[in-house]
């Protein structure tokens, strides 16, 4: 048993074989498909709560969404083209891993998707440094906690959590708008957690299962 790991750009395609797995050019197969129109309308609905109209340009000429059994992706067009080479059993991550659909047919951003809603993000709350730990153990932002925020975040928005220096840590939801949050106590919450890069330590074992 090995493993290949194929670099493109910065992107890439993740998998496991066995010797006589490897596809040849007769045994190519399809291993994802392109999401239907109602499964895009969901993500990009997901999406947009954290972005907006950036998310105009998540969808170009480079990249595609693809759905490799009920996980969303966001790889370039090239990188999805070469998968198509591995077989569905093998395939095991490509790209940019940015959710998953439940059972229910709804769909769940997951942390792994943070860096392309960074990228894009419409509201932004920055902490302090006595606030990265709490909230990278999993607990929601504390007034107390607060460096500086976008002026204009509205209450229940989708909101990308920075350090203060920039550093992208999670996302989550805003408790009250930013003004509402000027008159918070300190022990208020202001933003309620989603998802944080802690969850890469904490939940190492079932992140990609």
């Amino acid at each position: 048993m090995f493993s290949f790991l194929c670099l493109f750009n910065v992107k890439f395609v993740y998998f496991k074989a066995n010797k006589d797995d490897i596809p040849t050019t007769n045994q190519t197969a399809h291993t994802m498909r392109q999401l239907t129109e109602e499964e895009t309308k969901v993500v990009f609905e997901k999406l947009a709560g954290y972005v907006g109209r950036n998310i105009q340009y998540m969808v170009n000429d480079t990249h595609v969404f693809r759905l490799q059994k009920d996980r969303v992706y966001y790889v370039s067009e090239q990188v999805a083209k070469f998968a198509t080479s591995v077989s569905r059993a093998n395939l095991m991550s490509i790209g940019i891993c940015l959710g998953k659909f439940t059972k229910t047919g709804k769909f769940r951003v997951h942390i792994t998707a943070l860096q392309v809603l960074a990228e894009h993000a419409k509201y932004k709350i920055w902490i302090k440094p006595n606030g990265e730990m709490p909230f990278l153990y999993g607990n929601h932002v504390l007034k107390a906690h607060v460096g500086k925020m976008s002026e204009d975040i509205p209450e229940h928005a989708g909101v990308i959590i920075f350090n203060m220096h920039d550093i992208p840590l999670g996302f989550g939801v805003s408790s009250k708008s930013t003004s509402e949050s000027r008159d918070l106590q300190p022990t208020a919450i202001v933003a309620f957690r989603q998802a944080d890069i802690g969850e890469y330590l904490r939940d190492e074992d079932t992140l990609f299962t």
